[in-house]
């Protein structure tokens, strides 16, 4: 039975260790974004620069997306999160060093393919965690307070960024903050019980690789969710042009653009703390294609913006959005797959969001430097509207669904069966 007590996921020692951690990785990866970005345009005036950035982080994202997925599966999650948070800490110092020494361009993409890799094997380790250790009922509250210590991070890490940028002149210490952040993850993960990983039902083989893009491929509500999130952000990355837009368009510094870039944290934190008390929704579906629809109309204001307050008005309301798109696909996932699919249906998730996040980065520079920066932005929120309106008429049964509440976890198919599903 679900306690009343609000406190009650803060409670857990493991919990609360984990929020508090993972809040300062988080801090620190949304500075590190904004000082590379910052950086990288301050030294190349460069749309495509900054677009690349989303590239270079991307693509070992889809190349090590099956095998992360796999391994967060066949080994204890936490020692891969360790792992992983390592590998950012490694790049996070890497960038400093770079920064200071005004190394090459090359060397900070690299830096930042190391960052993308890293990401890669954490975000299905990370993700998957707390649903080996807690009871179902007390699944909202955490997420409630992880959602919450979340959005926190991400709204402190572009001020702090911006502060140490605007009183520094330079980056480099960004990314010492950044190296820290990770540290005191891996300390707090230590403090989380090491399970071992639950019993294997295919055969190590090639083909278990495949077993979380195929039971997501047969699940048509949570495809159509992740389907909307992918191209809503891949379109609707105008976040990857604050620098353009800081600069050149509302004439404000590296400060005021740490303000901006934490704008749409700041609606998704006061989202998320709205849905606590919000009852369950009766048609999730419905809420998630409006909301998608607000964030492609908010994308377009902020286009068209030429003050700084109304630019942030527009992205917070993106935040405020896309923080119930992430509450019902992260509900859609958490309730759906069985704990022995998770880690490879999660790092499929991912690469839809990193995919979306990092080639969405590409997409707005290059169309920015091919068409300019208004164009780029206006027409990525115009593309989300139209997206929304292809999901609802592929998939039905997205607008049909009902409360999250009444769903259930989904049989695994053995990998034998879904071969033969899938054969001509």
């Amino acid at each position: 039975m679900a306690t009343s007590d609000p406190f009650a996921g803060l409670r857990i020692p493991f919990v609360r260790a984990f929020a508090f951690g993972r809040a300062a990785a988080i801090l620190g990866m949304m500075a590190l974004s904004l000082a590379v970005g910052w950086q990288l345009y301050e030294r190349t005036g460069s749309a495509w620069a900054l677009g690349l950035v989303g590239l270079v982080e991307v693509i070992p994202v889809v190349v090590l997306m099956l095998p992360a997925g796999s391994v967060a599966d066949r080994y204890a999650r936490r020692n891969v999160a360790i792992f992983a948070h390592s590998l950012l800490a490694l790049a996070a110092a890497g960038l400093w060093f770079a920064s200071r020494l005004e190394a090459p361009l090359a060397v900070i993409y690299a830096l930042l393919v190391l960052v993308g890799v890293s990401r890669a094997f954490a975000s299905p380790s990370v993700g998957t965690i707390l649903p080996q250790l807690l009871e179902p009922e007390q699944f909202a509250n955490v997420n409630a307070w992880l959602a919450t210590s979340f959005q926190l991070a991400a709204i402190s890490g572009p001020a702090v960024g911006g502060f140490l940028i605007a009183w520094t002149g330079d980056a480099a210490w960004v990314y010492a903050a950044a190296a820290a952040g990770q540290l005191l993850f891996i300390l707090a993960l230590w403090s989380v019980p090491a399970l071992p990983p639950p019993a294997p039902r295919e055969r190590h083989d090639a083909r278990e690789l495949f077993a979380g893009l195929a039971f997501i491929r047969r699940n048509p509500v949570f495809l159509a969710a992740i389907t909307l999130d992918l191209f809503a952000v891949l379109l609707g990355g105008a976040v990857a042009l604050l620098p353009m837009v800081a600069k050149d368009v509302l004439g404000v510094g590296a400060g005021a653009m740490g303000w901006l870039r934490a704008a749409p944290s700041l609606g998704a934190l006061l989202m998320a703390l709205v849905t606590t008390h919000l009852p369950p929704w009766r048609r999730p579906g419905r809420t998630l294609l409006a909301t998608v629809a607000g964030f492609g109309l908010a994308t377009v204001g902020f286009g068209f913006s030429k003050s700084y307050w109304l630019s942030m008005l527009c992205l917070f309301l993106t935040g405020v959005f896309d923080e119930v798109s992430v509450v019902i696909r992260m509900t859609l996932e958490q309730i759906l797959t069985p704990d022995a699919l998770r880690g490879r249906v999660s790092a499929v998730h991912y690469v839809f969001i990193g995919f979306s996040n990092e080639l969405g980065a590409f997409e707005s520079g290059a169309t920015a430097a091919l068409f300019g920066l208004i164009p780029a932005i206006v027409s990525g929120g115009v593309g989300t509207l139209l997206v929304v309106a292809l999901v609802a008429r592929v998939w039905p049964q997205l607008a049909a669904l009902g409360p999250l509440d009444t769903l259930r976890p989904l049989e695994v198919e053995p990998v034998e069966s879904l071969e033969a599903s899938s054969a001509p």
